[in-house]
Parts: structure tokens; C-alpha cells; sequence
């Protein structure tokens, strides 16, 4: 049985294989292990089967650089399944747990730079919709955009930012 709960500290060698398999390099999983130094609030997620990690969310802040001002957002990245437990459901249970746990900390939204035909499923929609862009060169249709209460992007066009950590991807 799948179940999906925090991330512990016990964990961290097991989210660090899971990111550094499902991406085949350990740029991800060294991405994880930084923010997790310093960025706030985040939010890290296991999936975890018959004892195993087989899978990593993790949610870290973004800022909205609008003439509104600047809002603090959540950006998902990375997420990451185990390529032998891919296509299995888990990365979408993952993603579910995710923003479920992003409401609960009262994150207006949620942004992600990922495949087109994944994340509209969770409602993600292109961020050009929203008058927002990324601070990276990234096709149009693979950042996108969540609002986790409605409205919450409204007249907030402007440019999204990372933490710094991302640049050494």
C-alpha cells in the first residue's frame, strides 16, 4: 500500500536516490538537499511502499516581482518517482498530497516548470494567463500556474523568481 506523509530526517538519503535516479544526474537531488537549508516555508513529501521511498515532492517559495509588489508563492520542483514505479499513479498522489498540504499553509499559489500534459490535470494553466513569466528561458507551456484560492493572482503579471539555489541546475 502506497502512503504518502512528511518527509523525515530519516529520509534523506532515500529522497536524495529517488531525485538522483528519476533524473539521472544528482542535479535535482543537490537541489533538495540546499533548499532545505534555507528556504521558507517549505514543503517536502515521501511516498513510501512496503518500507521504500519510491518517490519526492518538495515545494519551496517563489516571488512574484509585480508592480503590485512582490508576492510570495510556492514553486513545485522537483518531483521525482523511482523510473520503476513510474507511470504507476504515484507522482499524481504526490502532487494531490502536495497542494493539498500548500492550502493548509495558506500558500495563495503554486507555479511549476514541467511537462504540458502532466500538470493541467491538477488545474496548473499555462502562467502567460496569468500575466506571469519566468526568470528562466522556458517555453510558454511548461511554466505554469495555480491559483490555491481564487484570485490570488489576479493583477499580479510580473516576473517569477526562484531561490537562488535553482541557478545551479
Amino acid at each position: 500500500m502506497l502512503m504518502i506523509r512528511a518527509e523525515e530526517p530519516r529520509d534523506r538519503a532515500a529522497v536524495f536516490r529517488v531525485n538522483e535516479l528519476a533524473f539521472g544526474r544528482p542535479g535535482e537531488a543537490q537541489l533538495v538537499d540546499a533548499l532545505r537549508g534555507g528556504a521558507q516555508p517549505t514543503l517536502s513529501l515521501v511516498a513510501e511502499q512496503d518500507g521504500q521511498v519510491v518517490g519526492h515532492i518538495f515545494f519551496s517559495p517563489v516571488t512574484i516581482e509585480s508592480s503590485a509588489g512582490n508576492q510570495t508563492a510556492l514553486g513545485l520542483a522537483p518531483m521525482a518517482v523511482l523510473p520503476e514505479r513510474q507511470r504507476q499513479g504515484i507522482g499524481s498522489q504526490l502532487v494531490r498530497a502536495g497542494l493539498d498540504g500548500c492550502r493548509q499553509l495558506g500558500q495563495p499559489a503554486v507555479v511549476v516548470l514541467g511537462h504540458p500534459e502532466f500538470y493541467p490535470k491538477f488545474g496548473f494553466v499555462p502562467a502567460s494567463g496569468f500575466g506571469l513569466r519566468c526568470e528562466y528561458p522556458v517555453p510558454d507551456d511548461v511554466f505554469m500556474a495555480l491559483e490555491l484560492s481564487p484570485g490570488a493572482l489576479a493583477g499580479r503579471q510580473g516576473l517569477v523568481k526562484y531561490g537562488p539555489e535553482f541557478a545551479k541546475l
